[in-house]
């Protein structure tokens, strides 16, 4: 009797397709300047203005996506972050009046009209977005707070990196089993999934190239 073949889950999947592109995001210079201490809090605080021009455009559309088949499963409140940056920011500018002042760098403003497209047009492709940015956000998302915290004098899980906090989900580990448990039960057929593979590795080389905006803004 032939014993079937295991089949990669898809989360599996992703996280390896991905790999190259994700050590590229994570090695960028002004990352890794960040997170060595070269860098001022001026530069974490240029940093947190390009996040919020991103979430607003990841979460503007939540909820009319919240019933689709194929994107509803990952749309979560507790991971919403708009407000947390929105916060951060006030704490950061010392006010409100950053809202005025801030603007997108060219490759954010990229990455947010892409986000933008995908969430409009292709629920599948928003997934991939929601992906690598949530799940990132749970994982080495809290090195950038820890970092922040003692590099910049930041009060433990208070403001300037409310973004990092996420009060809502008590068992982050559960959180992302079950989070990828939903990537491998995604209602997309081989096709597509390879397309949100692709535009994984896609959403991940739009954030290193707000990374390397950055570099060139903050030197």
């Amino acid at each position: 009797m032939t014993t079937p073949l295991a089949v990669t889950p898809f989360s599996a999947q992703i996280r390896e397709a991905s790999h190259e592109a994700h050590t590229e995001a994570e090695n960028s210079s002004f990352m890794s300047d960040m997170l060595g201490g070269k860098l001022g809090v001026a530069a974490y605080r240029r940093y947190t203005e390009q996040l919020w021009f991103v979430y607003r455009a990841l979460e503007a559309r939540s909820a009319d996506l919240a019933a689709d088949p194929v994107a509803g499963p990952f749309i979560r409140p507790e991971l919403s972050r708009t407000a947390a940056l929105e916060a951060d920011l006030d704490h950061l500018h010392e006010g409100p009046g950053w809202r005025t002042v801030i603007t997108p760098l060219p490759a954010t403003e990229t990455y947010a009209a892409r986000v933008t497209e995908v969430a409009t047009t292709w629920p599948a492709g928003y997934v991939a977005h929601h992906y690598t940015r949530y799940l990132g956000d749970l994982s080495g998302g809290q090195i950038i707070r820890g970092t922040a915290e003692k590099t910049w004098g930041f009060t433990r899980k208070g403001p300037g990196v409310h973004f990092y906090v996420f009060d809502a989900i008590g068992n982050p580990a559960a959180f992302k089993r079950e989070y990828r448990q939903a990537l491998d039960d995604i209602a997309a057929d081989g096709p597509e999934r390879l397309r949100i593979v692709e535009e994984c590795k896609r959403a991940f080389a739009l954030n290193s190239a707000v990374f390397q905006d950055l570099a060139t803004a903050c030197r």
